[in-house]
């Protein structure tokens, strides 16, 4: 069956960030935080540019606690930086304007931070080397609002029409499926569920690693696209049973209880509209031509 968007009626507008610093809070004044098993750690979190974390590589083994591959940016006029956060979809396309790395593209793979506040975008290693703290990015921004003619009740979020349209994907009676390389059970979602689902990211737990591989989640990839069973992200995250979302781990996992790998949800239905069926290996630095 044709898959109809009204991708040619959707706004394209600029957008603009600036690469964000790497932030502890002030208050309290120790820098540490908790483990799932109350050890105290520190180690590297998100923000920065970070060299040698890329989309493709692995979700799990680095020492860091929710690191964002690639660059982190973010506005520091916060007003601007929500609609930033919102109108960001992955699949743009950024390009460095200040700078040593000046004219260099890049790409948004994700969306993260403490509360929904940076925007993930994949920049070639040779780039990241000449970027600095501050420089400032602008983003085509293009996606909100997107649809599908055959599917109204499915709803998307973040996602550019580029991406959608090198999806894989069926629509079979009606129902969008994408091909996804695993499928998350709602009792591994954690942190993020309740917040806002037009930014930011959703958690899977992954604490208990056995319960983990069960499920096929314990080799993802940054980059990945998965789906997540029982989860409406219509407007926030919640669980309702029949419901599924689909989403691109955008972030590594971490130490805390609660705070697996981050995915970025792109799709999201309430009762059986949208679904999924295996094609291990996608990912979007694969379908999207990502280089280190």
């Amino acid at each position: 069956m044709t898959i109809t968007t009204n991708a040619a009626d959707l706004v394209s507008v600029s957008i603009l960030g600036q690469v964000a610093n790497p932030s502890l809070s002030g208050l309290p004044a120790e820098p540490y935080r908790l483990d799932a098993d109350g050890r105290a750690f520190l180690w590297p979190t998100f923000g920065g540019i970070v060299y040698n974390v890329s989309v493709g590589d692995s979700a799990f083994g680095w020492s860091g606690d929710c690191i964002h591959p690639g660059v982190s940016i973010l506005h520091p006029d916060a007003n601007k930086n929500r609609g930033l956060n919102v109108f960001a979809c992955v699949g743009n396309t950024a390009m460095v304007v200040t700078g040593a790395a000046k004219g260099a593209t890049g790409t948004v793979t994700g969306k993260s931070g403490r509360f929904s506040d940076q925007v993930i975008v994949h920049f070639d290693e040779e780039t990241r080397r000449k970027l600095a703290v501050d420089d400032r990015i602008t983003l085509r921004s293009e996606g909100v609002g997107l649809s599908v003619a055959e599917c109204p009740d499915v709803a998307f979020k973040s996602l550019s029409p580029t991406l959608f349209d090198k999806l894989p994907k069926k629509l079979e009676s009606g129902v969008l499926n994408i091909g996804v390389v695993a499928i998350v059970p709602p009792h591994m979602v954690g942190a993020g569920a309740g917040l806002t689902s037009e930014g930011g990211s959703l958690h899977m737990q992954s604490t208990d690693r056995a319960e983990l591989a069960a499920h096929g989640l314990d080799k993802l990839r940054l980059g990945d696209v998965i789906a997540i069973a029982d989860t409406d992200s219509r407007y926030n995250h919640g669980y309702l049973r029949g419901a599924m979302s689909i989403g691109i781990i955008g972030q590594t996992d971490g130490p805390r209880a609660g705070y697996g790998p981050g995915m970025t949800v792109v799709m999201t239905a309430p009762a059986g509209q949208l679904g999924c069926y295996d094609a291990q290996g996608t990912n979007i630095a694969d379908i999207l031509g990502l280089r280190a």
